[in-house]
Order: C-alpha cells, then sequence, then structure tokens
C-alpha cells in the first residue's frame, strides 16, 4: 500500500465494551478517540456473562445520547465475536481502556488472541485521565445499588437512567 493509499483510507476505530453503565471514564476515551480517528464506533456488547442492569437497546440509547454532538462518533449494539463486527465495520482498530496495571495482564491477551484472528487488526490502549483512573461500571453500580451517590463517575443523564431503574 502506498503511503497516498494510506493516507486516503478512512481510519476507523471500535471500542468496544458493555457500559452498563457509561461512565465518565468511557466518556473521556471516546472524546480523546474522536481526536485521533476519522470515525469511532462505541459497540455496546450485547452477548455478555455479565448481569447487567440495563438491557442492550437501553445501554445504546444512553450512548448515543452521550454521543449525540459528536459527528464521527456512532453507537452500535452488538453480538457476537468483536473480530467479526470489526471486519463488518470496516474497522482497523479496537480501543482498550486501561485504568490499572492489573487490566494488562487480561488485555494483553485478548489483544494476542483478537491479532491471531484479525491478523490486520491492531489494539490501541489508552488510559483515562487521572480523575477517571478508578472508575469502572460495576463499582458504579454497586455504589447506587447501595443508595451512593454517582453524579460524579456518571453523566446526568446516566444518573437519571440508573436512578429510575433501581427505583422500579
Amino acid at each position: 500500500m502506498t503511503q497516498s493509499n494510506f493516507s486516503a483510507k478512512k481510519r476507523i476505530a471500535v471500542y468496544p465494551g458493555t457500559f452498563d453503565p457509561i461512565t465518565l471514564g468511557h466518556e473521556d476515551l471516546v472524546r480523546r478517540a474522536a481526536h485521533l480517528f476519522d470515525e469511532v464506533i462505541v459497540a455496546v456488547a450485547g452477548s455478555t456473562n455479565k448481569a447487567t442492569l440495563f438491557t442492550l437497546e437501553e445501554r445504546v440509547q444512553l450512548a448515543k445520547s452521550i454521543f449525540a454532538d459528536f459527528a464521527n462518533v456512532r453507537v452500535v449494539g452488538f453480538s457476537g465475536l468483536l473480530m467479526q463486527f470489526v471486519q463488518d465495520q470496516g474497522a482497523q482498530m479496537v480501543i482498550r481502556g486501561l485504568r490499572a496495571a492489573s487490566d494488562f495482564e487480561y488485555e494483553f491477551q485478548l489483544a494476542g488472541m483478537n491479532r491471531k484472528l484479525y491478523p490486520q487488526f491492531e489494539t490501541l490502549f489508552l488510559t483515562p485521565s487521572e480523575q477517571f483512573m478508578f472508575v469502572s461500571s460495576s463499582l458504579v453500580r454497586e455504589v447506587a445499588k447501595l443508595g451512593g451517590e454517582v453524579d460524579q463517575f456518571v453523566s446526568p443523564t446516566v444518573e437519571a437512567a440508573i436512578l429510575q431503574k433501581l427505583s422500579q
């Protein structure tokens, strides 16, 4: 591939996750990635071993509302093999967030497996801004379920959705 062909190719990255709920840390990574790529696809995983608070449709809608002002960010729900989804989207890159060194070993193994399945693909590891290094969806869910305030970890839209969901 020549340099001119490479630069003409649209740079597409996929940021996969359960996003249950989408946190300010997730938002931070997507906003930063949106400056690096022509398009960022927030891929909301439907098939997961995790017990989710929100349905796939609810998680997709929340993410769409968060990123509505970003012309180059698209939110899509998916199930099945991530690498198949990446290929179907014409993406070249998967973005993964690393909050702590403990995340690295799992993410490193996952990146190796994904590269074996799809050799043209790369993984880009991003760390969230310092104030979001400890924020995880599972901790946000737990704090909310125990009656704690989560407004410093999620957007107002997501906070309202969590409170509504927990009041049902």
